[in-house]
């Protein structure tokens, strides 16, 4: 009998089929399932900053452009739990701190009572991501890029099936694919990450209350941004960092000694050259197990409310079709591509973290841009000894280009130039001293090699350094050129004219 009914009811939406496979529309009755198919020029798995501004500039070049994502919202981990949420709580926990901690007091300006209202300091984080989230979006429509909500998958040289989370699925034929699928939190063995007390870099923008004490695995530039956060609103951090050194990869020798002296300062305590061996929760405590990397045999245990995890990013690149199609991965996960972006399949590329090179927004960006303009014929170079740094703590740290200790390993004869803010006159007028300007330069050219700044602002200050060093300027074209007084910058002009003559003007 249930048969006989089924017959009689695939019998009647035949028909209703054959027209919706003319328009490219299909119905599967046992699955429930609908699939649709489209033709694109270029179809961008991911809206990261990488997939968004590739897009965007594919449309403005007259491509017809497809982006798929699988989450909810556009921005990928940047804007959503990255880099925008973490900027908002570093800089609204900043007021905070110098409110509570007095330094308000002591320029004069006296409040009362100061408390923290954590659930209005999250609701302005997530009103920043929204607003930012949401005008992705509104530059797809005005850009004609079409938005696809599902997980992409390559099925094809020139196609690209994106599974909906209802379970349908929408197909797109396309003449070239960019991969720009980003990164995810890398995982510490041996301990599962809950996001509630035992979290990552996400669960970290989201505490539901001020941790007493917080121990951070990692003292690289998110173990730091996210250590600072909630040592300003009140916890004890103690960052257990592997290396005898903070800040991470590409951080001057000099300026990483001087981070720690700062940061120790603000109440941070640091255990360098350490390695956590596990981590259990007794009640409402976690015990954490550390032990000494060239000692093995000298173990301590430290006790927390919150353990944040933070030892790096992987590439996300599963679930992509890429072994089907022959594309092979690293050993790290990272898809090999050449000069021009592109996989061992000419019309599929990627970019941005899934790819070799440091894990920065704009390093994807500027992938994205470039990639697209060699789709169409252009031009694609990127200098990446030009890509800058910057870790978001009070005071910043941005550095471009070479560090002292690249260098000498390189056996480059360099000259150093250096400028501390204590005698910077807006720095001093700001009470924001800490800190310094270093610029590199080669000893026989004077070009400028290299450009590192810890102190006020160093995130903005860095950029004129970039561009310094992009146009393959020398340390004294920079230190000829007429900066604002009083500004911050002029101690990047006064460690440029150390560089090139050995005296700077007000030191």
């Amino acid at each position: 009998m249930q048969s006989n009914i089924w017959n009689f009811v695939a019998s009647s939406i035949r028909p209703v089929v054959a027209k919706r496979c003319q328009t490219g529309l299909l119905y599967s009755v046992q699955h429930r399932q609908y699939s649709s198919t489209q033709e694109a020029d270029l179809v961008v798995i991911g809206s990261g900053p990488g997939g968004y501004v590739a897009s965007i500039k594919a449309a403005q070049l007259g491509l017809k452009t497809v982006c798929i994502e699988k989450n909810d919202t556009l921005g990928g981990t940047c804007l959503n739990v990255g880099c925008i949420p973490s900027k908002a709580l570093l800089n609204n926990s900043h007021y905070y701190h110098m409110a509570h901690s007095g330094d308000l007091a002591n320029r004069g300006v006296l409040v009362d009572n100061v408390r923290i209202d954590l659930e209005k300091l999250m609701a302005t984080k997530s009103g920043a991501v929204k607003s930012l989230t949401g005008g992705i979006a509104q530059l797809f429509k005005k850009n004609k890029v079409t938005h696809i909500q599902g997980h992409g998958k390559i099925t094809g040289v020139n196609q690209v099936t994106a599974t909906k989370s209802d379970g349908s699925t929408e197909v797109v034929n396309t003449k070239n694919i960019m991969i720009a699928t980003g990164s995810e939190v890398t995982p510490f063995p041996g301990i599962e990450i809950d996001e509630d007390t035992i979290v990552s870099s996400t669960g970290a923008l989201s505490l539901k209350k001020i941790p007493k004490r917080m121990v951070v695995i990692g003292a690289g530039v998110i173990g730091l941004e996210l250590g600072s956060v909630w040592g300003r609103l009140g916890a004890e951090v103690t960052a257990v960092e592997f290396l005898s050194s903070i800040g991470g990869v590409g951080i001057d020798g000099e300026v990483s000694k001087t981070f720690q002296k700062v940061l120790t300062k603000q109440g941070m305590k640091f255990k360098l050259g350490t390695k956590v061996t596990g981590a259990k929760k007794s009640g409402d405590v976690i015990k954490v197990a550390v032990a000494d990397v060239l000692n093995p045999d000298k173990t301590e245990e430290l006790e927390c409310d919150v353990l944040l995890v933070c030892v790096g990013r992987r590439p996300y690149t599963e679930n992509l079709g890429l072994e089907e199609m022959g594309i092979e991965r690293d050993q790290r996960g990272r898809i090999p591509v050449n000069s021009h972006f592109q996989t061992v399949i000419p019309n599929i590329h990627a970019i941005g973290d899934c790819i070799h090179g440091p894990m920065l927004a704009h390093k994807a960006e500027d992938e994205g841009v470039v990639c697209v303009e060699g789709i169409l014929g252009g031009a694609v170079h990127i200098d990446y000894n030009c890509v800058p740094s910057v870790i978001y703590t009070h005071p910043e740290v941005g550095w471009v280009g070479r560090t002292e200790e690249d260098l000498k390993c390189e056996g480059v004869e360099y000259k150093v130039g250096k400028f501390p803010f204590m005698a910077n006159s807006r720095a001093k007028t700001n009470n924001e001293t800490d800190g310094f300007v270093k610029v590199l330069s080669d000893k026989g050219t004077d070009r400028i090699l290299g450009t590192h700044i810890i102190g006020p602002s160093a995130g903005e200050l860095i950029n004129e350094a970039v561009l310094a060093q992009e146009y393959g300027a020398s340390a004294e074209d920079v230190a000829r050129v007429c900066h604002a007084h009083p500004t911050c910058a002029e101690a990047l002009r006064e460690a440029n004219l150390a560089a090139y003559c050995g005296k700077p003007i007000n030191f």
